[in-house]
C-alpha cells in the first residue's frame, strides 16, 4: 500500500498502541472469524479470500496453511473472532517462524473453545511459533492439553488465557510437551490459568521430554478447587531441566497437602539447573507445605513468598532462609 505522506514517517507511527512497521521480513495475513459487522469495504472471514485486511481468512489453521516456513509471517486474528477446536488437527502449528496474534481485550480476545473430544489440542511441531493474546476454553470432560508442543524448541505462549467452562469440563494442562527431546527454550510468559473443573489431576504445564531453557515468568495461576498433592504449576517428573527460569508467578490455589506433590515444581530429578525465584504462592496447607519436590536438584531458591495461614498474615520465604555454611 503506497503512503500519502511521501515524505514517510521519521519517528514511525503508532495506531491505539500497535506500531505500524515493515520491520518484519514475513507475510501479514488477517483472521476473523466473529459476527461482529465488518468495517465499511471489508467482508467477513472467508477461507476462500486472499487473508487481507479487508477479506480476512474464517479460520486460524488456514491462515497457517498459507505461511511461508522461516519467512517471519504474522497472523493478526482480529477482535471477536471465534473457533470450535474439536480434534487434534483442526488447528495445527506446522509452519515455522509463524507468530499468531489475538487483537482486543477482555471478553472481545479471540477465543477458541475446545470441544466434542478430550483428545482435542494444538500440536505445535515447529520452531518458533508463538500465540499471543488468545483465550483458550475447555468445554469438554478433562481435555489432556490445549496447547502439544513436539518437536518445537523457542515456541512461545503470551498474553493467553486458560479457562474451564464448569466443574467438569475443561482442561487438566495448559501446555504439554511430549517425549521428544527437541522443544527447548519454551517460554510461557504472562498468562491466566483459571482452573475450575474437580478432573484435573495434573499440573498446568507438563514437560514430558528433557529440556533446557524453559521459561516460565509472570503468569498467574488460579485454581478454585483442592487438588492435593498435584503441582498447581509446572511438573516434569524424574527428567533433566537444564538452565530454566521460573519467576514472579503468582500461584493461587486451595490445596490443603502439598506433602508429596509441591505446590508450584513437582519433579523427581536429582540433576539440573535453574532459578526459581519472586514467586508468590497462596495455599491452604497450613503445616510443611513443599514449594519445590527434589531438592537435590540445586535449583537456586530466592525469594519465593508462601502463605497458607488462614488469618491475614504476610507469607514468609520458602524454603527457609539459608545460611552460607
Amino acid at each position: 500500500m503506497l503512503s500519502n505522506y511521501p515524505n514517510g514517517f521519521n519517528g514511525g507511527v503508532t495506531i491505539r498502541g500497535v506500531p505500524l512497521t515493515m520491520s518484519y521480513p514475513g507475510q501479514v495475513f488477517w483472521v476473523d472469524g466473529s459476527s461482529i459487522t465488518p468495517v465499511v469495504g471489508a467482508v467477513g472471514g472467508q477461507d476462500g479470500g486472499p487473508g487481507t485486511f479487508q477479506r480476512p481468512f474464517a479460520t486460524i489453521d488456514v491462515a497457517i496453511g498459507k505461511c511461508v516456513s522461516g519467512r517471519g509471517d504474522i497472523i493478526f486474528v482480529k477482535a471477536g473472532h471465534t473457533e470450535t477446536i474439536s480434534s487434534a488437527t483442526a488447528l495445527v502449528a506446522d509452519v515455522a517462524n509463524v507468530a499468531v496474534i489475538g487483537l482486543g481485550t477482555g471478553t472481545s480476545r479471540p477465543t477458541l473453545t475446545f470441544d466434542t473430544a478430550n483428545t482435542a489440542t494444538i500440536n505445535v511441531s515447529v520452531a518458533n511459533f508463538t500465540f499471543k493474546n488468545i483465550l483458550f476454553v475447555g468445554n469438554f470432560l478433562s481435555i489432556a492439553s490445549a496447547i502439544t508442543v513436539g518437536a518445537a524448541p523457542w515456541c512461545t505462549v503470551e498474553d493467553c488465557e486458560f479457562k474451564d467452562t464448569s466443574a467438569i469440563l475443561g482442561f487438566l494442562s495448559a501446555v504439554t510437551t511430549t517425549v521428544t527431546v527437541n522443544a527447548d527454550h519454551l517460554h510461557v510468559v504472562n498468562n491466566r490459568i483459571h482452573s475450575i473443573a474437580t478432573t484435573r489431576t495434573v499440573a498446568p504445564v507438563i514437560i514430558l521430554g528433557t529440556m533446557t531453557g524453559l521459561t516460565a515468568t509472570h503468569n498467574r495461576v488460579v485454581c478454585s478447587v483442592a487438588h492435593n498433592n498435584v503441582s498447581q504449576f509446572i511438573s516434569h517428573a524424574a527428567l533433566v531441566m537444564t538452565d530454566l527460569l521460573v519467576t514472579h508467578n503468582t500461584v493461587y490455589c486451595v490445596n490443603t497437602d502439598t506433602a508429596t506433590g509441591a505446590v508450584l515444581i513437582s519433579t523427581t530429578a536429582t540433576t539440573g539447573s535453574g532459578i526459581v525465584a519472586h514467586n508468590r504462592i497462596r495455599t491452604d496447607d497450613v503445616a510443611g507445605t513443599i514449594l519445590v519436590t527434589a531438592n537435590q536438584i540445586k535449583y537456586g531458591m530466592f525469594d519465593n513468598l508462601h502463605t497458607g495461614e488462614v488469618t491475614q498474615l504476610s507469607g514468609f520465604v520458602l524454603p527457609a532462609i539459608g545460611t552460607d555454611a
